[in-house]
């Protein structure tokens, strides 16, 4: 593929539904985000609401990516829907794709009903961005009813795809074996890490891993860690809630303290239950659903580690996010973790409460040899890069020119 090729498309429907209502980014919005940042100015826009699709001109494409890159602001949401509304106003440039490839990076609307059609008569070469199969692997952890969605994008993205996108060798392997079991095409793909954001403790300094951080800067006094998500049941919030429960009974003031960043999700009632009605944990946990990029990395970098007991992940970028900050992990033993982070982390296994327990006592103490041995196998580590991943984009298309 010739790099920034002026007809490529870039579906933006989840970022005009997330940005645009003023939610903050999650991993998957920051993809999208990185893809627009490479071929902002260069390519146009495709949006989607239920049954209705439009491919934008480029100048209104041109403003909407301009706003979507934007930090949040007030008015933002307003001025996104105007130029939404200008794309509304006929004359329509030209639905059909040309010669580009038009890319559907968020998961969103391939499973409503008429879009696989819309993709065919448009003439598009769609490539989909396979971020997990969880929905499909592990229902149990999802919302009702999202195994079914999800198997239809699944489908749609293996039917209608010119090239597929994923996130991991173990993403890959989950897809290429639900292909399989389905009897449906598997197009060609290639695995393309997903660079961690790039965070800084303020304004134009650069990361804790490379200068140490600023203790006037840190946030918390005392000795804590991190858990960073979405508060949802397979990121096990409730077992670390469970074990601070048990640190401040045998600890009282000298327990260390735990921050919780990421907004409430979907069917986590009792971990909800926990952080508003534990009296036992409200002085030393912490809930932060708002946190801004300089923020996160300030709670990183003065971390003692950074905890990650999930059930089972797509791809995991807080791990990444962590190490790149030169912040010690604890967290399961998942293949896909142990994919991109190899021997680093502490991995424990994901029910193994006394283990949790014992890995926060002893990487409380900063000169403890299990935390100082984790510090020293960082220094060897590197974090994938955006670079790396558009060099795996490119490799891919441009076979199939």
């Amino acid at each position: 593929m010739t790099r920034g090729t002026p007809d490529a498309l870039f579906d933006i429907s989840r970022l005009v539904y997330r940005l645009g209502g003023g939610r903050l980014p999650t991993g998957v919005d920051r993809v999208c985000m990185a893809y627009l940042q490479r071929w902002q100015g260069r390519a146009r826009a495709i949006i989607m609401y239920g049954p209705w699709r439009r491919m934008a001109g480029q100048s209104t494409s041109d403003a909407l990516f301009e706003l979507l890159l934007q930090p949040p602001e007030k008015g933002l949401q307003q001025r996104i829907y105007q130029e939404i509304a200008r794309a509304c106003i006929p004359p329509w440039p030209v639905q059909h794709a040309a010669q580009g490839w038009s890319f559907y990076l968020g998961h969103w609307g391939l499973e409503k009903p008429g879009f696989a059609q819309w993709v065919r008569s448009t003439g598009q070469r769609p490539v989909y961005f396979v971020h997990d199969l969880i929905p499909l692997t592990h229902p149990e952890y999802c919302r009702p009813g999202e195994a079914m969605v999800h198997a239809r994008r699944m489908r749609v993205a293996l039917q209608t795809g010119a090239a597929l996108l994923v996130n991991s060798v173990h993403t890959l392997d989950q897809l290429g074996a639900w292909a399989l079991a389905h009897q449906l095409p598997m197009p060609p793909a290639t695995v393309a890490p997903l660079a961690p954001a790039p965070l800084s403790l303020a304004s134009g300094a650069g990361s804790a891993a490379a200068t140490g951080p600023d203790p006037s800067l840190r946030p918390v006094d005392a000795p804590y860690f991190v858990v960073l998500g979405t508060i949802e049941p397979r990121k096990n919030h409730l077992l670390l809630l469970e074990v601070w429960r048990e640190l401040v009974a045998l600890h009282g003031a000298k327990a260390p303290h735990l921050v919780v960043i990421g907004q409430r999700g979907w069917e986590c009632e009792n971990v909800v239950d926990m952080l508003e009605r534990c009296t036992a944990l409200r002085s030393h946990v912490h809930e932060i659903s708002q946190c801004s990029d300089t923020q996160l990395a300030r709670y990183l970098a003065h971390a003692q580690a950074l905890l990650f007991p999930s059930f089972t992940e797509g791809y995991g970028m807080p791990l990444v996010e962590a190490l790149l900050m030169g912040t010690p992990v604890i967290a399961s033993g998942l293949a896909v973790f142990k994919e991109f982070a190899a021997d680093v982390p502490e991995w424990l296994r994901p029910i193994d409460g006394a283990g949790w327990m014992q890995a926060v006592l002893d990487y409380a103490d900063s000169a403890h040899p299990r935390r100082t041995a984790q510090v020293e196998r960082l220094r060897h580590w590197r974090a994938p890069s955006w670079s790396d991943h558009f060099d795996a984009v490119d490799a891919l298309l441009e076979r199939l020119q």
